[in-house]
């Protein structure tokens, strides 16, 4: 695990933006093989998607380390290798159990935004040679359709409006800025990568942009 100072891409201009309204429920306890967490659900006013943000106390001083995670049934609750989504939340919830922070489970997100069904039909396409981003595209579909107003909203609802934030895409940075939520640090989520999701964390790395440093053994030959 990398860390980096430098959360956001100097040439990234973001405009303005204005956060979701959420509603938050009840703070409950949550118990897990990670540690305890205390959990709670929100609800995006506008759109009636339902959040959770999955929590362990800060030390004093630090800013909370803090994971956006996008929801993936594959990987999440199926442990699929074809991406490695479900090792980065294993890996969140136990680097927030111990530093302190939180895991903002983003439902809704499923495939970068495009839904179950559409991810399944573009893991087809990848079948046939198409790579994540290409594969979208010939559905018609966004690269990337996901929304972060709610999470920001969320953030600010709950007072963590400096963070240390968990990824390896910058875009999450500049985008979590421009409904003023201050990135202090960019703390890397790269797990090993496998046989079966090297070629699709290659594209992350190479088209979309993504701090991969462990993919470096591993470069794409352009033919």
């Amino acid at each position: 695990m990398t860390t980096r100072n430098d959360p956001s891409p100097a040439a990234v201009s973001v405009p303005p933006a204005s956060p979701a309204h959420v509603t938050g429920g009840p703070a409950v306890q949550l118990p897990t093989a990670f540690g305890y967490f205390t959990a709670r659900a929100w609800t995006d006013s506008a759109t009636g998607v339902e959040h959770l943000s999955i929590t362990s106390p800060v030390r004093p001083d630090t800013a909370p380390l803090v994971r956006l995670h996008s929801e993936c049934l594959t990987g999440d609750v199926f442990a699929s290798f074809r991406c490695d989504c479900g090792e980065q939340l294993d890996q969140a919830l136990a680097l927030i159990a111990e530093q302190g922070g939180t895991v903002l489970y983003l439902r809704g997100q499923e495939g970068r935004g495009i839904g179950l069904a559409n991810k399944i039909r573009a893991y087809a396409l990848q079948e046939d040679g198409a790579d994540t981003v290409e594969a979208n595209e010939q559905l018609g579909l966004p690269v990337d359709a996901r929304d972060y107003s709610a999470a920001a909203s969320i953030l600010h609802t709950m007072g963590l409006d400096t963070i240390r934030l968990l990824s390896n895409n910058p875009a999450k940075s500049s985008t979590l800025s421009s409904y003023g939520i201050s990135v202090v640090e960019m703390i890397s989520s790269e797990v090993p990568s496998r046989e079966q999701n090297l070629r699709y964390l290659q594209t992350k790395r190479d088209r979309m942009d993504h701090r991969l440093a462990l993919l470096e053994d591993h470069p794409v030959h352009q033919s």
